[in-house]
């Protein structure tokens, strides 16, 4: 059986590449085990970014329905690759020269930044085939406010990359997909791998304290990263105008 998704790593970034255009990406179990295993890749080289990109002129268009249609639905590897690429401390960036659709918006969206094309269109067709966009309604409303979501979710309809952008589903738009991406992938590696992982995780996780709790907690963290080996490099390299270590490391 033909491999459908590559990876490779390579000077701490890992790329993820979806390649089944035969069914436009969608999420077959053998898509969804491979793609398990370009994050297994990319965690056991230690990578600071994910690069999640595609062949073919579709994204993802969501789940396998051949499959989905015979024998037994067991959707925990899908929900097994969403929380890694959102909970993981490594960066992951969905870089989209295609249309999406279904279940490829949610896989899309569990990226921490989200590049499309200027052409790109979405749309959840959950429910005009019978089911609903269930899975990936917790890393949509993760980014997206549920009454923006409202007249996509219950019709199927098409909408562009302004609106998705203006929603917050997506994160930047650009004309030059892969330049964009180079330039992001870029700005995470001058940060120290720790801070930018612990920026990340406060990403999602003050959003759900209590205001109060918030400050208590992020005071904690704030005095721990202060006081740790990359806040004294990261100092001391500002101090001696100097690259700090981690960025020489990856010149």
């Amino acid at each position: 059986m033909d491999e459908v998704v590559h990876h490779s790593v390579e000077r701490g970034v890992a790329t993820i590449t979806l390649d089944s255009p035969s069914n436009r990406n969608a999420l077959s179990r053998q898509l969804i085990n491979e793609l398990h295993a370009g994050i297994d890749a990319a965690e056991a080289a230690a990578a600071r970014v994910i690069v999640l990109q595609h062949t073919g002129n579709t994204f993802c268009a969501g789940a396998d329905l051949k499959e989905r249609s015979s024998g037994p639905v067991d959707s925990g590897g899908m929900v097994g690759v969403l929380r890694r690429l959102s909970d993981g401390a490594t960066v992951t960036i969905a870089a989209v020269n295609g249309a999406v659709r279904a279940g490829g918006v949610g896989l899309m969206a569990s990226c921490d930044l989200v590049v499309v094309a200027r052409d790109t269109t979405f749309a959840f067709t959950e429910v005009r085939i019978g089911v609903a966009p269930a899975i990936i309604s917790v890393p949509i409303l993760a980014r997206v406010n549920a009454a923006l979501l409202a007249a996509p979710f219950l019709t199927g309809e098409t909408f562009d990359a302004a609106d998705a952008r203006a929603m917050g589903l997506i994160t930047h738009i650009s004309d030059d997909v892969a330049a964009t991406v180079a330039t992001l992938v870029g700005g995470v590696l001058q940060g120290a791998p720790g801070a930018v992982a612990a920026t990340k995780a406060l990403l999602r996780r003050v959003p759900t304290l209590s205001r109060d709790a918030a400050y208590i907690e992020m005071q904690v963290l704030s005095e721990h990263l202060f006081q740790s080996h990359e806040a004294t490099e990261g100092i001391g390299a500002f101090r001696e105008r100097r690259a700090p270590s981690w960025q020489v490391a990856r010149s």
